[in-house]
């Protein structure tokens, strides 16, 4: 079973995070990605460069689902 934090440490390793927390069911994952490299992108192309970090783990079906909240700095500093 795949843990949360295993998840976590693929997105940090492939992206700089100010913040990530992944939680799910060991199938399912919800992320929040906190990154200034998201500046300018939409959330397409934001969740686009997740899926790029762990494609790997996509395409070898060890990581099946996850949805992501993909935030800048200042973007979640204003939702505090």
């Amino acid at each position: 079973m795949l843990d949360p934090k295993q998840i976590e440490s693929w997105i940090a390793a492939g992206l700089p995070c100010e913040f990530v927390a992944v939680q799910g069911d060991g199938q399912h994952f919800e992320a929040v990605i906190v990154s200034s490299e998201f500046v300018g992108l939409n959330r397409v192309k934001r969740q686009q460069r997740i899926n790029a970090v762990l494609k790997a783990r996509f395409d070898s079906g060890e990581l099946h689902a996850l949805s992501m909240k993909t935030l800048t700095p200042e973007e979640w500093n204003a939702n505090g």
